[in-house]
């Protein structure tokens, strides 16, 4: 009689103890874990011009941007790294043991086609159930598009959801604040 195994699913608390080493990067899925690989060049250009832009807008504010190095627990069973997050002051602050920020108010993503169907889908549907955040942005690198979703009211149901297809600055109502097209996918 052959016997199968069953592997069980992964809490974030057990995930976070696991040392995956300095070179190798993974996402907690709903307690499986997924292996992380490396983003293009257009992704690390519109990522970093992004932290630098927010960083120096929200100077002095309490509010502060991370890059894809620090953790959004989702649930039990899911730890996100989006490749950019902000949390301010009235939200918890950023836990350096467990490389994980508490109660973001904005996420941002930028897709990639390995990515793109589950940033569109589990984990957008995972940001928008977190209560503090405001905004979620997704971008497309190449295409130059943004998609932003704005919380509308505390309805879970309540967000805009708007496609922008031609140039179009990335305002985020919750931090009082607007990033420019061009200084978002600026190439210099």
């Amino acid at each position: 009689m052959a016997t199968q195994s069953v592997e069980r699913a992964l809490t974030v608390d057990e995930f976070l103890r696991i040392d995956f080493g300095s070179d190798m990067k993974a996402e907690l899925d709903n307690g499986v874990i997924r292996m992380m690989a490396g983003g293009s060049r257009a992704h690390d250009r519109v990522q970093i011009n992004l932290i630098v832009s927010l960083a120096n807008r929200l100077r002095g504010s309490g509010c502060r941007p991370s890059g894809s190095d620090m953790g959004v627990r989702t649930h039990d069973g899911s730890l996100r790294y989006p490749d950019v997050s902000v949390t301010c002051g009235r939200n918890g602050p950023a836990d350096d043991r467990t490389r994980t920020v508490s109660d973001p108010c904005v996420v941002i993503e930028v897709l990639s086609p390995t990515t793109s169907a589950l940033d569109r889908g589990a984990k957008l549907d995972e940001y928008k159930a977190l209560t503090s955040v405001e905004t979620i942005v997704l971008i497309d690198p190449d295409a130059e598009r943004l998609r932003v979703l704005q919380r509308t009211g505390r309805d879970p149901d309540g967000w805009s959801d708007v496609n922008y297809t031609r140039p179009h600055e990335l305002s985020l109502a919750s931090l009082g604040l607007a990033v420019p097209h061009d200084e978002i996918f600026t190439r210099d």
